[in-house]
């Protein structure tokens, strides 16, 4: 499986990265829980969606940096 492009992530508006932020935090959460439980087979997962939380928060980001950069000037 292919880790998820960034750009699939800029085309999001701000309200749908925010939905999936909370979505991946959630979905870290219950890998966790399963791994602590000895229920996870499939350990790449965690790279994943690590991965994608990165992608994620990086945009969130840049976006917070374009605009307080755009309210200064």
């Amino acid at each position: 499986m292919a880790l998820p492009k960034i750009d699939e992530v800029r085309q999001l508006n701000d309200q749908e990265l925010a939905e999936e932020i909370l979505a991946t935090k959630r979905k870290l959460f219950d890998l966790r829980f399963q791994q602590a439980t000895r229920q996870l087979e499939k350990t790449h997962e965690f790279k994943h969606t690590r991965h994608r939380m990165a992608q994620l928060l990086t945009v969130e980001r840049e976006r917070q940096q374009l605009s307080s950069t755009t309210e200064e000037a």
